[in-house]
């Protein structure tokens, strides 16, 4: 018979000292800085992220397990709504104390570590631990830009990751935001691949400031169009 054993953690939330020095690693992978852009332009251009909330870019989220701090920077995440001035999260947040659990944490896999799937309980906790039994963020997404390969887990009832399906469209459906999330493949910013993005309850894709501006600008042709066609010269 085979025990496993989680480390017991006293788990508090305590603003970060201000002589506290942040780790200053750089980001694993040119591309994931343009992947999370991506994901909250779309968002702010179609109303989605409330004057309170916070979209972070492997940003500090911490929290203090038996006295010594923690620290992960997820390449995305999600948080609904925050208590304090954006300027009192400068330079990391602590749930509980600062605002909302994340609703979702993204990570987008660059290495052949696997570092996202640790559940390494002792400290420093892996990732996987940190997010599912410190924070119990309710939704975590591990992508793979060069394969598009997308897996989503959502906490049950045990408060444990379980791998969601995807619906026909290969989307998965996010209840807390009403909206689905999937892969697309295209360009922008000059990058040609595989990008997450938002899909709204009726399947219409979230745009970005690119594909708005065209759609405006095509719009105006055939107004134009329609306009000499009647005989009447459009103004500039």
């Amino acid at each position: 018979m085979t025990a496993i054993v989680t480390q017991d953690y006293k788990i508090t939330w305590e603003k970060l000292p201000d002589d506290y020095k942040l780790p200053n690693d750089p980001v694993d992978n040119i591309n994931q800085p343009a992947l999370a852009a991506a994901l909250t332009e779309s968002l702010q251009l179609a109303g989605k992220i409330a004057a309170n909330a916070l979209t972070t870019t492997n940003y500090g989220i911490c929290a203090t397990l038996n006295n010594k701090i923690v620290i992960k920077a997820p390449d995305w995440a999600f948080i609904p709504k925050i208590n304090v001035s954006r300027e009192q999260v400068i330079r990391s947040y602590t749930p509980q104390l600062e605002g909302d659990i994340p609703l979702i944490v993204m990570e987008f896999i660059s290495d052949t570590q696997e570092t996202e799937y640790s559940i390494k309980a002792t400290y420093p906790p892996g990732k996987w631990f940190f997010y599912e039994r410190i924070l119990k963020v309710p939704n975590y997404i591990i992508f793979e830009p060069n394969s598009g390969s997308i897996e989503m887990y959502c906490l049950d009832e045990n408060e444990q990751y379980i791998l969601k399906e995807p619906d026909e469209n290969q989307r998965c459906w996010i209840g807390e935001m009403n909206l689905y999330l999937g892969v697309w493949e295209g360009t922008r910013e000059n990058r040609t691949g595989k990008w997450l993005r938002w899909w709204d309850e009726q399947g219409n894709l979230l745009l970005w400031g690119s594909e708005l501006a065209e759609q405006e600008r095509q719009r105006a042709e055939r107004l134009a169009a329609q306009l000499r066609a009647a005989g009447i010269e459009p103004e500039d």
